[in-house]
């Protein structure tokens, strides 16, 4: 049975008692939150912002528990770097389970990492799994205009791979520009604001 808590930050397992994803947790509850699902490791997917208070708190209350907190950056509405994908697949390997994702609302960011999660763990016969992590229901996931890229990445990363391991691919082959051809082949080209490692380009919080 779901949680009042799990249900205000749109909590849910995306491998039960290993992976599992959420909203920003706020009003003070994210140490009770993640205590209650036993969470080891924090993947925060709107990059460092030591600026803002929400990442002081976030940090600091996984300090005090003793859960590792890895910042990585993703931008909903600008295709990522090679680099950026390679950071979360790093940050997925690196992970004390069970680890948690989140990124603002739990929606956009959190079911494309989530989809990438199963793919780079599982493989490609995970596929079905992934595209379901897209689900309007029960993750909330109803993209906005330049967030419409997000789950057509997937088609375009089994294409590319041709059964090659996730990694393999975007280490290999990947890029930006490669992707943003393919979106404009599919009638896509308005569904991303431009290229994250584009000057001008700013963070995702």
């Amino acid at each position: 049975m779901r949680s009042p808590g799990d249900v205000l930050y749109n909590f849910h397992w995306i491998e039960a008692g290993k992976a599992a994803r959420s909203a920003q947790a706020y009003a003070g509850f994210l140490g009770p939150f993640l205590r209650n699902h036993a969470i080891r490791t924090l993947i925060n997917l709107r990059g460092p912002n030591a600026r803002h208070l929400w990442w002081k708190y976030e940090t600091w209350v996984c300090r005090r528990l003793s859960v590792v907190h890895r910042d990585v950056m993703l931008n909903s509405r600008r295709l990522p770097t090679r680099q950026m994908l390679i950071n979360l697949l790093d940050a997925f390997d690196a992970a004390e389970r069970p680890f948690l994702l989140k990124c603002s609302g739990g929606q956009d960011r959190s079911s494309f990492a989530a989809a990438l999660y199963l793919v780079h763990s599982k493989g490609w016969s995970a596929i079905d799994d992934a595209r379901a992590q897209f689900a309007r229901w029960p993750y909330l996931h109803m993209p906005k205009h330049h967030q419409r890229w997000l789950k057509p990445f997937l088609e375009f990363a089994r294409s590319g791979a041709r059964g090659r391991p996730l990694r393999q691919w975007l280490e290999g082959e990947y890029t930006p520009e490669s992707l943003k051809a393919w979106l404009e082949s599919q009638g896509l080209s308005d569904s991303f604001r431009g290229l994250y490692d584009k000057p001008g380009t700013a963070p995702g919080i």
